[in-house]
């Protein structure tokens, strides 16, 4: 007797290619361990006893001056000033992260916004819009956050504004291309032909059809507006000092050549920033294969897979 064919939805069918990455699986599990332990930061500074301005200068210096390695009582040695290297690991990630995914969320709303205009109406509005991007395309960015800092002084506001600025013409570019080919679409003309409005059909009909560049674009948008704010704050441009930065850390090792004598000074808060955009970019192929199942390396993955046996 046969038996009825179970029929799965699209959420599952995509947890389930999403499962099958291992890549992709490792990283949301150190990404979930990174925002545990930014989140745990101030639990953290209770059980250590330090808080990340603390300066332990008896037992955190040397005789000679130079901060004292990796040990029981600084899990990942101290710096030049006597303060707890792990202990501002962890606020330096609870920082990183409130910007990259505040500014990405903020850049992938604006991106998105103009874009789905943009591409929408076409013609002088695309024309406007698009020419506006390429110029703020154009604008260096040093030399504008050095002005603006000079005039507001370096803050965590001003750093968000700066990653949102500069990043959201990237997702606005993707989808305006996507709403390009999708507005003379049978869907739509459709929707025109019923009489609907031009805001209810890019809401309703354009936009549920940009999600999954959406959600995978935004991801990796998130490793690019950490690294933008650890060079702004390893420039001095960003996040205030004594507060701890990842790239605050480095510039920290790096002004004071600290690092010829204290490794760890640069490597913790270096090997932190590479582990975490490498997660996320991996984090953003696995969702763009789970989300497209058509996608380049997928398609190539099953090819592979399918000679394999035949080689044999």
């Amino acid at each position: 007797m046969n038996q009825p064919v179970q029929q799965r939805s699209s959420f599952d069918l995509t947890m389930r290619r999403l499962l099958s990455d291992k890549a992709g699986l490792i990283s949301l599990c150190f990404i979930l361990l990174l925002v545990a332990f930014a989140v745990g930061a101030d639990g953290i500074a209770a059980w250590t006893g330090h808080s990340p301005i603390d300066q332990f200068r008896d037992t955190a210096l040397t005789p000679t001056g130079l901060p004292v390695g990796p040990n029981a009582d600084f899990f990942f040695g101290a710096d030049q000033l006597g303060r707890d290297v792990f202990v501002r690991l962890a606020y330096g990630a609870r920082i990183s992260l409130a910007i990259g995914v505040v500014a990405s969320l903020l850049a992938a709303l604006i991106g998105v916004t103009v874009g789905l205009v943009s591409g929408y109406f076409g013609g002088w509005v695309d024309v406007v819009l698009g020419r506006f991007m390429d110029l703020v395309m154009s604008i260096p960015v040093l030399l504008c956050m050095l002005s603006l800092v000079a005039v507001f002084g370096p803050s965590v506001p001003l750093s968000v504004a700066v990653i949102v600025f500069f990043s959201w013409t990237t997702m606005g570019r993707v989808i305006r291309g996507q709403v390009l080919s999708l507005r003379e679409r049978e869907f739509v003309v459709a929707a025109r032909s019923l009489g609907a409005g031009h805001l209810s059909i890019m809401v309703t009909d354009i936009l549920p059809n940009l999600t999954v560049p959406i959600i995978i674009y935004t991801t990796m948008m998130v490793p690019s507006s950490i690294i933008f704010e650890a060079t702004l704050s390893f420039l001095g441009l960003g996040i205030v000092p004594p507060a701890p930065s990842w790239g605050g850390m480095l510039a920290d090792a790096a002004n004071n050549s600290i690092y010829m004598f204290a490794w760890w000074l640069v490597l913790f808060p270096g090997l932190a920033l590479l582990l975490t955009t490498l997660s996320f970019n991996i984090l953003g192929d696995a969702l763009r294969d789970a989300l497209d199942p058509n996608s380049s390396r997928r398609a190539l993955r099953k090819r592979s897979k399918q000679k394999a046996p035949a080689a044999s």
